[in-house]
């Protein structure tokens, strides 16, 4: 009996959980780094809207001001972690440059104080898109994801010489913005 209770608890069990910031949710986030490099974000909304849910997939829009090109796509495989990147164009056509990221080595890392963080290094896939783009730099290209549940969800950016931040509070709901360019009607699952 015992044993059919730890089955049943490891197959329901949400993998994505230590990093998944409530869905259905939209948070405003603000820069803390101060890479130069993020000036045109300076003055801007920032908001992420955790808009799509599945067992094993969230999808979070990421708006700066009136561009909703980005969406960051966080998938459990395996016991690890996957972060995709998807830009598009106004349009809703795909950017020459998308579906980029990289996979943690394993299970979210509990930080001190409370909360996970997952480490996601760029990927063969990426590499090979960055190095065919002429953008050699990104191949050493390091995203993070922090999660301190119900206070604070980070996203970040690091490599030599650069690093991108931004945090978001959990504690304070925004009305969800519209859906990503080429994303048709608004889903909340």
């Amino acid at each position: 009996m015992l044993t059919m209770f730890l089955l049943a608890a490891a197959v329901t069990a949400d993998p994505l959980d230590p990093i998944r910031p409530p869905c259905g949710a939209a948070y405003a986030g603000r820069v803390v780094s101060d890479d130069p490099a993020d000036a045109d974000m300076a003055g801007k909304s920032l908001i992420m809207h955790v808009r799509v849910c599945d067992a094993d997939e969230v999808q979070i829009p990421f708006h700066v001001g009136d561009d909703r090109s980005r969406t960051w796509f966080l998938t459990a495989i395996d016991g690890r972690f996957r972060l995709k990147h998807r830009h598009r164009h106004a349009d809703g056509s795909l950017d020459a440059r998308t579906l980029y990221g990289g996979d943690s080595a394993g299970a979210a890392t509990p930080m001190p104080g409370g909360g996970w963080r997952v480490d996601f290094p760029v990927d063969a896939h990426s590499k090979q898109m960055f190095a065919a783009q002429g953008i050699p730099k990104s191949m050493a290209n390091v995203w993070s994801v922090e999660h301190v549940p119900g206070r604070l969800w980070v996203y970040q950016l690091a490599r030599p010489g650069r690093l991108f931040r931004v945090e978001f509070d959990l504690t304070k709901p925004v009305t969800p913005p519209p859906a990503p360019w080429g994303d048709a009607g608004s889903v909340n699952r």
